[in-house]
């Protein structure tokens, strides 16, 4: 499990001073792409060797509401990866009170230049085994 840090900005609040939810998706991918790079698989490497990984679907439960300055620490952990489908699971903490503020899933897969889907397993058996080596 990987651990990243986001500060909630002004701009992601909304009229009722509480964090819009799309923001959410985003610290998801912030953390995701944070996450990847640390264990070698860089979205930047990946599109680099013409590895593209789409979002295929995500989804979020909302436990509590973040506001501005919150310090919001993001669990990150590889649920399944097979060569072809990527589960990433996320957890949101508000650092203040160590309260859980949200739970969520992205499901990804991966395409090469041509956007055909591609088993990392055979096409590149590095990345496999780093993503394989970090489920939990």
């Amino acid at each position: 499990m990987n651990h990243y840090r986001h500060t909630v900005h002004y701009y992601e609040t909304d009229k009722m001073s509480i964090t819009h939810h799309s923001n959410y998706i985003r610290w998801m991918e912030e953390a995701r792409v944070y996450y990847l790079s640390q264990i070698g698989c860089g979205y930047d490497k990946m599109e680099d060797e013409g590895i593209v990984s789409p979002v295929v679907s995500v989804s979020c439960s909302y436990k509590r509401s973040t506001t501005f300055a919150d310090e919001i620490e993001i669990r990150v952990r590889i649920k399944e990866f097979k060569g072809i489908k990527l589960i990433v699971e996320y957890e949101m903490i508000d650092l203040k009170d160590n309260s859980l503020v949200c739970t969520a899933q992205s499901e990804h897969c991966f395409l090469n230049s041509e956007n055909k889907p591609v088993n990392l397993k055979k096409l590149n058996p590095q990345y496999y085994e780093r993503l394989t080596a970090n489920i939990t």
